[in-house]
């Protein structure tokens, strides 16, 4: 592996990053066809987190945070440090501190595979985490990694400059070039929620709204009444 700290990334435009942002993960994941989405095991540290930013990303070893220090250096305000390992680690290899430093740059939030820890500090200055563990381990800084260069998490692959968007449901990449599409798809998507919303709230139900019935007729699903069934 070529240890790099890359420099002068391009970067999503940030007014549509912060457009996309709005609408939430969820909203986006779907409108740009159920994709981008870094998995389940990302989870906000503390709930009520709504943020978008583009992606400084870095590439670390299994307990070991020097590039983390590295990346910092490169950030721009409306970044996202995205941090993964080149193999599995919880250990606490961002608190306080980075924080402090990242928050300084303009840095909006961290995603990471890692652990992190001062949870409560970190809580206290407001500064978003969405990380894969909460751990008093700490990390030493001993090891090459890199900065700015591909990476990958939960399947999906994340560029520098990248758009993220990350709440309470977790966290969806959008790659720079797609931001702008993505960001008619998910108002499309947002008119089309708030139309089934509205007529929900009136008595429809999911079933006529969205022709379930049929397919329930053509999986073979019954109707039958109590005293059927019994017998």
């Amino acid at each position: 592996m070529r240890n790099v700290v890359v420099t002068g990334c391009p970067r999503a435009d940030l007014a549509e990053v912060d457009a996309l942002a709005v609408f939430g993960t969820s909203t986006v994941h779907e409108a740009i066809g159920r994709t981008g989405y870094l998995g389940p095991g990302l989870r906000p540290v503390h709930l009520g987190a709504r943020i978008g930013g583009t992606a400084v990303t870095v590439l670390c070893w299994p307990g070991d945070n020097l590039m983390v220090h590295a990346a910092i250096e490169q950030c721009r305000p409306g970044d996202i440090l995205v941090v993964t390992t080149t193999s599995p680690a919880a250990d606490g290899a961002f608190g306080e501190l980075l924080g402090t430093s990242a928050a300084y740059r303009g840095v909006r939030g961290l995603v990471t595979t890692t652990g992190v820890r001062d949870v409560a500090e970190l809580h206290a200055m407001a500064f978003p985490v969405f990380s894969a563990a909460v751990s008093a381990q700490g990390t030493v800084k001993a090891t090459a990694g890199s900065v700015n260069v591909p990476i990958s998490i939960g399947g999906q692959r994340i560029c520098p400059g990248d758009a993220v968007v990350a709440d309470d449901d977790g966290v969806v990449v959008v790659p720079r070039a797609g931001v702008r599409s993505a960001l008619a798809a998910a108002r499309d998507r947002t008119e089309r929620e708030n139309a089934a919303r509205t007529a929900f709230s009136g008595g429809e139900l999911g079933l006529d709204r969205y022709q379930l019935r049929e397919q329930l007729a053509r999986l073979g699903v019954e109707y039958v009444d109590y005293d059927s069934y019994q017998d």
